[in-house]
């Protein structure tokens, strides 16, 4: 039997231990708090020049310009396309590796694979830029020969690859987690290893593969240096891929250069843009969060 004294020590260890992990989780939701409130209070300056309607309507954004427009409809506009053309390549590229994977894969091909797909999230983002700019847009203009060398074409299919690693890896593991006995269950009334996979695993799996596409939504919304570099950073409203635009984050980028005055409206535009950023992250993460919920429920 443990003495007093051990079991007075155990306690203190467990407390500890509970200490610190309550520390981890108030710290993460400190930081996002944090982030929340710099961007509130750096774009409070510039709402107080800038109409909250002409933000949200107007459509054009030069604010550098000497006749200044603080339209964020182009910037978003660039943002939803690239992420867009990302997800058509990214879901249907991730979720099938991800099933042949999880039913299909011997385990030696598994564990050989698997690991190279998710070395491609290692490769510096700029590298990726440069490689659409360079390879990906040549490519296409031999197939669509009035393509610009700046558009969003490009980057939307190379960032669609860069999440391919989140979509399939996440999907996998929800996959992989679903227990053996209802795949057995299945075999059982006669139906094939596709039929199985199809609509036995996946729907059982759908809460995880759903927070996969969601972390798929949010990273192709935040990338900044592919769209920077292929994109073109031209800031027109424009819902056809073949053009050149700018995204939130690219425009973040050329703006953060140290040339702007502090406290200049130019300079406070960047936090409006990265909070509406913010607010479209937010969106995406509460309707993949609404959806998984829906899913659990029916499942």
């Amino acid at each position: 039997m443990m003495t007093r004294r051990a079991r007075v020590a155990q306690r203190l260890r467990e407390r500890a231990v509970e200490g610190l992990m309550f520390l981890a989780a108030v710290s993460s939701v400190a930081v996002t708090a944090g982030i929340v409130g710099i961007l509130v209070y750096e774009s409070l300056p510039f709402f107080r020049q800038v109409s909250l309607r002409e933000f949200l309507t107007e459509p054009l954004w030069t604010p550098l310009f000497a006749d200044p427009r603080f339209g964020i409809l182009p910037l978003v506009t660039g943002t939803l396309v690239t992420s867009a053309i990302a997800l058509l390549v990214a879901v249907p590229v991730g979720t099938v590796t991800a099933i042949y994977l999880s039913e299909y894969a011997p385990s030696r091909v598994r564990e050989t694979v698997k690991p190279i797909l998710e070395l491609l999230t290692a490769v510096p983002t700029v590298v990726f830029g440069y490689f659409a700019l360079l390879v990906v847009t040549p490519w296409l203009q031999v197939i669509v020969p009035d393509l610009p060398g700046f558009n969003m074409l490009s980057p939307g299919i190379i960032i669609g690859i860069m999440i391919v690693p989140y979509v399939s890896s996440i999907s996998e593991d929800a996959m992989r987690a679903v227990p053996m006995h209802i795949r057995e269950g299945s075999y059982a009334m006669g139906a094939t290893r596709m039929q199985t996979a199809l609509r036995v695993v996946v729907p059982s799996a759908l809460s995880g593969i759903a927070a996969a596409y969601v972390l798929g939504v949010s990273r192709a919304i935040g990338e900044t240096m592919v769209v920077a570099i292929a994109a073109g950073q031209q800031p027109h409203l424009t819902w056809n891929p073949m053009e050149p635009a700018a995204t939130i984050t690219a425009f973040i980028v050329q703006v953060s250069l140290g040339d702007l005055p502090h406290g200049s409206i130019g300079y406070q535009s960047i936090f409006a843009a990265g909070l509406t950023l913010l607010v479209m992250t937010l969106a995406f993460n509460v309707a993949g969060h609404l959806l998984r919920r829906r899913f659990r429920q029916a499942y």
